[in-house]
Order: structure tokens, then C-alpha cells, then sequence
């Protein structure tokens, strides 16, 4: 007769789920920065000037800065796999009215709706490999997930813009549309379902969530992502007509070299995987040292296409980690019970960034020219790197001295 065992098989890692997460986060993350490689056919097109067709991305992100909070905070009692299938539903519906869409303004309403869905799916989705995995395996789960985003980079907006280019802007914005609707049947099928709300012993009585000790750990990082995405969107939102106009590659090299840099990414995604669990704070510095150096011989270096070329990639492959990175620190910095609204708040963070980045690009192209974006993104980063090295030092000091 065999003796009982106390132990119990480890649950397994929920690789369906997190790459059906992945997928719907490329459809999202396509369809948010498709117009970025489409600006200068955008605005022929619709007849306005390529800052003011720049607009659509911040308008999108300006509207996700405002509906996110309010709509995860209406929505917190709901089914969060119901919330992700209804959102990109929506998504889907906003690429078709884009794509049909006679006119700028028209065009400005479908981004609006576009950004009411996408800042709920990320108010949800940013959270959710949380629930399927414990909290030693964060980093691995995020960077699975995230994969999605740099499949975006790597297929979505390359593959976009060429097809934009091949057919017309408006035939990208459809194909994108159906691409979606296949990832909302997936997520039906595969994704599973997960309990996000906190479960009360008997007795206790719930706190407002601005009382967790964790809000304030919650609210510096946010600032920290939103300073940092500013200075990466500043110049990347613009990167096409840089690349034309100042790097003087023709039109048609474009789409590839977005997928380069997307490729690049991705490897960046696969480094942050190993990082983030082991050597986050190291990581990190590293990452967007590494993009500051990438950036600046851009700018030295601007008339030579191989180097150009080469420090492109280089600026791929250190940001393209770079959001995993933070969204682990995210969910290790807050608590169980204010995940959801960590979520949300960086969701909100990311695109203030986006959008503010998006627009500040655009007044400095009118204003002092493109050839200046890249100094201006690398004065951002120093930033962001130096605060986000003080918080931790000074977390760190008040850490030791309790102990």
C-alpha cells in the first residue's frame, strides 16, 4: 500500500490563455498606432497638414486619458472576459467607421470611440495575467502577453502600412477591423475566466482604496511612464517623415524599416522577460540608457543610412522591453485589491504619454522642425531615468531604516 502525499501538482502555466491575451492586445495595439505609418497619406487624402493628421493619435490617446478611470470604475463588478470581448467588439465597429469615414471629422469620431474601448480593454487586460499566475511568475506572464504589443510593431503597423500604401489607408483600417473580430472569437473559446474581486474575512471592513499603502508607490510610477512615453512619442510618432525628410529614405523603405524596429522590439520583449523577475531596477536603467544613446546617434548621424539604420534597431530592441518592464513593476507595486485601479491608472499614464507626446511632436515640428524631436525625446528620458532612480533609492532607504 502506497503512503499519502501531503503534496499537490503545481497548477500548470496557462499558455492558452496568456497567448489569447496576446492576440487581442496585438489587434488593440495595431489598431491604436496604425495611422503612425499612414500620416502622410492620411492627410493627402483628407486634404490636412501631416501634424494635424499627427492629431488622430493624440486625440485617441486624449480620449483613453479621460474615459479609462471612470469606465473600469463603472465596470468593476462585470465579467472581465465579458469586458474584453465586448471592447474589441467595439474596436472592430471604430476601424470600419474609419475606414469609410468621408471626412477629417468623421474620422476624429471614430478614433473617440476607438479610444472609449481600447482605455477598457487596457484597464482590464493589464491585470489579468495577474489573476492567472502567481506573483513569482509576473515577469514571465507580462512578457507573453506583451508579446502581443511587439507583434503589433513587428506585423500590425509595418504590414498595415504597406498595405496602406499598396491599396489605399482606407483598405488597412478594414483588414484590421476583421483581424479583430477573429481575436474577439478567440478570446470567447480560449480565454479564461478569472475572479477579480477581493474576498473579505468575516469581520472586516472595506478601506477606500486611496487608504492602501501602495496607492502612493502606484502614483509615482505612473508619472514616471507618463514623462518617459512623452519623450518616446515625441519622435516616434513622427518617425515617417523623419525618416523621409531628414534621413532621406525614400517612401517605399518605410514600412520595412518599421518592421525592423518592430523585430527589434520583440527581441527587446524576450530580454525583459529574463529581466524583469531577476534584475528589474538594473534592467531598466539599462533599457532606456540604451534607447537615449540610439536616439542621439540618430541625430548625430542622421545623413548616414547605415548607421541610421543601426541605431534604429538598437532603439528597438531597448524599448521594446521597456513597457513590460514597467507594467511588471506595476502589478508587483500594487496590492491585490487596487490592481484593478493600478491598472487602469497606468492605462491612463501610458497615454497621457502617447497623446502629450503625440502633440508636443507636432507643435515642435511647426515650430523649431523635425531634425530637433530626437534631442527633445532624449531631455525626457533623462528625466524619467533620473526620478524613477531617486524613488527607488529613497524607497529603498525607508526600507532599511524600518527593518
Amino acid at each position: 500500500m502506497s503512503a499519502p502525499t501531503s503534496q499537490t501538482a503545481a497548477p500548470a502555466f496557462p499558455w492558452i490563455g496568456l497567448l489569447t491575451l496576446a492576440g487581442a492586445i496585438f489587434a488593440s495595439v495595431t489598431s491604436e498606432f496604425l495611422p503612425t505609418g499612414l500620416l502622410p497619406d492620411m492627410a493627402r487624402d483628407l486634404d490636412v497638414s501631416i501634424s494635424r493628421a499627427g492629431l488622430l493619435v493624440t486625440i485617441f490617446a486624449g480620449t483613453v486619458v479621460v474615459a479609462t478611470t471612470p469606465l473600469a470604475a463603472l465596470t468593476r463588478k462585470y465579467s472581465r472576459k465579458t469586458l474584453v470581448v465586448v471592447v474589441l467588439l467595439i474596436i472592430a465597429l471604430a476601424n470600419v467607421l474609419a475606414a469609410i469615414a468621408p471626412t477629417y471629422e468623421i474620422l476624429v469620431g471614430a478614433r473617440i470611440l476607438g479610444g472609449l474601448a481600447h482605455g477598457l480593454f487596457w484597464a482590464v487586460v493589464a491585470a489579468y495575467s495577474a489573476h492567472l499566475v502567481p506573483k513569482h511568475q509576473l515577469g514571465r506572464a507580462v512578457a507573453i502577453t506583451s508579446g502581443g504589443a511587439s507583434a503589433a510593431f513587428v506585423l500590425g503597423v509595418p504590414v498595415g502600412t504597406a498595405l496602406g500604401h499598396a491599396l489605399d489607408w482606407r483598405a488597412a483600417f478594414m483588414i484590421i477591423a476583421a483581424v479583430v473580430l477573429l481575436l474577439a472569437l478567440a478570446v470567447v473559446k480560449f480565454l479564461p475566466p478569472v475572479n477579480h474581486h477581493v474576498t473579505l474575512r468575516t469581520g472586516e471592513i472595506p478601506l477606500p482604496l486611496y487608504k492602501d499603502r501602495s496607492v502612493t508607490g502606484v502614483v509615482l510610477l505612473c508619472i514616471v511612464i507618463v514623462i518617459l512615453v512623452t519623450g518616446q512619442n515625441i519622435f516616434y510618432t513622427y518617425i515617417a517623415p523623419w525618416l523621409t525628410d531628414v534621413a532621406r529614405f525614400p517612401d517605399t523603405s518605410v514600412a520595412f524599416l518599421l518592421f525592423l524596429y518592430g523585430g527589434a522590439g520583440a527581441i527587446g520583449l524576450v530580454l525583459a522577460g529574463f529581466a524583469a523577475d531577476r534584475f528589474p531596477k538594473r534592467g531598466f536603467v539599462g533599457a532606456v540608457g540604451a534607447v537615449m544613446l540610439a536616439v542621439l546617434v540618430l541625430a548625430l548621424f542622421s545623413g548616414n543610412p547605415v548607421i541610421v539604420v543601426s541605431a534604429f534597431v538598437v532603439w528597438g530592441v531597448a524599448f521594446g522591453g521597456i513597457p513590460a518592464m514597467l507594467q511588471t513593476r506595476m502589478l508587483h507595486t500594487a496590492s491585490f485589491r487596487v490592481r484593478d485601479l493600478a491598472a487602469a491608472l497606468q492605462t491612463t499614464a501610458f497615454n497621457v504619454g502617447i497623446g502629450g507626446g503625440a502633440l508636443l511632436g507636432g507643435l515642435l515640428l511647426d515650430g523649431i522642425g523635425i531634425g530637433e524631436l530626437p534631442s527633445v525625446q532624449i531631455a525626457f528620458l533623462a528625466v524619467a531615468l533620473v526620478l524613477s532612480v531617486g524613488v527607488d533609492a529613497v524607497r529603498h532607504a525607508r526600507a532599511r531604516k524600518r527593518a
